[in-house]
């Protein structure tokens, strides 16, 4: 099978397997050239999985945002996307991703409020962003309008870190069986020898 092919497959696959989504979208970068080890990858993406960090991208340093949305405990949405822009902290990359998650939540509110349902409320901001460019701080008007709240999570139980770093194995899986929509299987094994390819 070409490069291509694998890779529109696989993309089509993310759709109910959003724990490939990062890695085949990495990937996916190298269609125009791909060299021997791009396409090991992409074949060890049928058994494995892999994530990105902060300034990940080893060419350009632009960090990847991850975002899953939940209905209660369902996950009805999510992404892993390369920013446009080189974030120069942690802060702002962090910033980015919320202000990406928040216009898909406010999106799906949007929908929800036509079947009447609502949103909980406990607002919770901590930030020192002043030098995030403006287009970035519609997430903070939101919040002050009461649209979204915003609330501190602790690494060993975010669960948006899937789709945004490299995991340590167990803390993958671990997290990954929090969300039921993402099939269990069997990687251990390769897991090590995935992220050292791509990363």
């Amino acid at each position: 099978m070409k490069f291509r092919g694998m890779i529109g497959s696989l993309l089509y696959l993310t759709a109910t397997r959003p724990d490939i989504q990062f890695v085949l979208c990495l990937c996916a970068r190298y269609q125009a050239s791909p060299r021997t080890f791009h396409r090991q990858a992409v074949k060890r993406i049928f058994r494995g999985f892999s994530d990105a960090d902060h300034a990940g991208c080893r060419i350009d340093r632009k960090s990847t945002s991850g975002t899953c949305q939940l209905l209660e405990t369902s996950l009805v949405s999510w992404s892993s996307r390369k920013q446009a822009n080189v974030a120069l902290s942690t802060t702002e990359a962090e910033y980015v991703a919320a202000a990406s998650c928040c216009s898909q939540l406010l999106s799906m509110k949007a929908t929800l409020s036509d079947f009447g349902l609502r949103f909980a409320k406990n607002p919770i901001l901590h930030s020192r962003t002043k030098h995030i460019d403006v287009r970035f701080h519609f997430l903070r008007d939101h919040y002050e309008k009461g649209d979204i709240d915003l609330i501190h999570v602790v690494s060993a139980n975010q669960l948006a870190d899937i789709f945004t770093k490299p995991l340590e194995f167990d803390a993958f899986t671990r997290l990954r069986g929090v969300d039921n929509a993402l099939i269990k299987g069997e990687i251990e094994s390769q897991w090590t020898s995935l992220i050292a390819l791509l990363v």
